[in-house]
């Protein structure tokens, strides 16, 4: 591995073609009371939001229905396996599967799928203090398509959904104010009000030392524009201590091929402590402000890519929760490195992402028989 001091931060943004992908328009909602109903509390929530490791996740949980036969698209397929997904609670499920503490803040409708959803997030040992339900909205769903490599394309329904709609006063800021780890994509960026809670609850994190970790996730069918996506994107790419992208991310923010290291030291911006690049089975790369290097992926036999980046950021946050010291130690990161590509691994074997996050004992195993 290198020595490294990176570059300020470059606003360059341009286009990049992507996947074909089914646009969805997004529309702000029409002021209105809505009756709110806090999700009741299982056990064990007050001793997950009481660990000094807690991990709170913030943002959108869904419905993925996952075609029974890959390689089909939507119209074509027969059936739909239903799968619980949306990246953030991705991220909270993988956290406790694998032995830390987490928590979920987020609103869905009230409906049966978002109790269902707040259901499955208890069954995983997820913390579930900070959900809300909204009677006059639904829990968004969305369709995904399978490609034969186990790529995805999705197709949306939340014009507007529950969880579109959570307002700054809702938030349980206590909850996140507990955390060592706040955790956050960019889908809760695209409209009001939810904006303006992510931005109020990113304040309360930062403004009470908590570490902030940022995962983009860009779904571009869910922005107005691929501008929009852009420019919201990196609205708040300052305000992270840890970045994760993948390298077709890197590509839509800066201009240009992934593997360029320019471009990928065009995100660094003085402050941020770790930036990650995955890139699906060849592994990921690492930069801090002292070294740079790379971690190599594991071959599996993948069938379903759905939440592999949230179990590679979910062992991640599990490590670092533990000790913080691994931004500055090489040796450290690169061992908790391997682990994640493993988990990020696993999770590819199965359809659906909550239901193929791996267990400790399986990302050791793969670790142990190496790349």
């Amino acid at each position: 591995a290198e020595r490294l001091l990176p570059p300020q931060q470059s606003q360059r943004i341009n286009r990049v073609s992507s996947a074909s992908i089914v646009p969805s328009g997004v529309v702000s909602p029409p002021p209105r009371s809505a009756q709110i109903l806090a999700a009741m509390a299982p056990l064990g929530d007050g001793a997950a939001a009481a660990s000094p490791n807690l991990v709170v996740s913030f943002g959108e949980m869904l419905i993925d229905f996952v075609p029974d036969v890959a390689g089909l698209s939507l119209a074509e397929s027969g059936g739909f396996v239903k799968a619980p997904g949306g990246a953030p609670a991705n991220v909270a499920c993988a956290v406790s599967k694998l032995g830390g503490s987490s928590a979920f803040l987020g609103k869905f409708g009230d409906d049966e799928f978002g109790h269902m959803l707040v259901n499955i997030l208890k069954q995983n040992g997820v913390n579930s203090e900070g959900c809300l339900f909204d009677q006059h909205a639904r829990t968004a769903l969305a369709f995904v398509t399978l490609k034969k490599n186990g790529e995805r394309e999705f197709m949306f329904y939340r014009n507007p959904s529950a969880d579109m709609l959570l307002t700054e006063a809702e938030l349980n800021v206590d909850l996140i104010r507990r955390a060592k780890i706040f955790h956050y994509g960019s889908i809760s960026l695209i409209a009001e009000p939810c904006r303006s809670a992510h931005m109020a609850a990113m304040r309360a994190a930062k403004s009470a030392g908590i570490l902030c970790s940022y995962d983009p996730n860009v779904r571009l069918p869910l922005w107005p524009s691929e501008e929009a996506a852009r420019t919201g994107i990196l609205s708040i790419w300052k305000e992270a201590d840890f970045i994760k992208v993948s390298d077709d991310e890197v590509a839509f923010l800066t201009q240009g091929d992934a593997n360029d290291e320019k471009n990928v030291l065009s995100l660094w911006f003085d402050g941020l402590k770790l930036l990650i690049v995955t890139d699906g089975d060849k592994g990921c790369r690492y930069f801090t402000k002292d070294f740079k290097g790379s971690v190599p992926g594991y071959k599996v036999n993948t069938i379903d890519t759905t939440g592999a980046g949230d179990a590679f950021v979910g062992s991640l946050l599990v490590n670092v929760a533990k000790d913080d010291s691994i931004f500055h130690n090489e040796e450290k990161l690169r061992e908790a490195l391997k682990f994640s590509n493993a988990c990020g691994a696993i999770c590819t074997t199965q359809k659906g992402a909550i239901p193929a996050l791996p267990t400790v004992a399986a990302a050791q195993e793969l670790v142990a028989k190496g790349n």
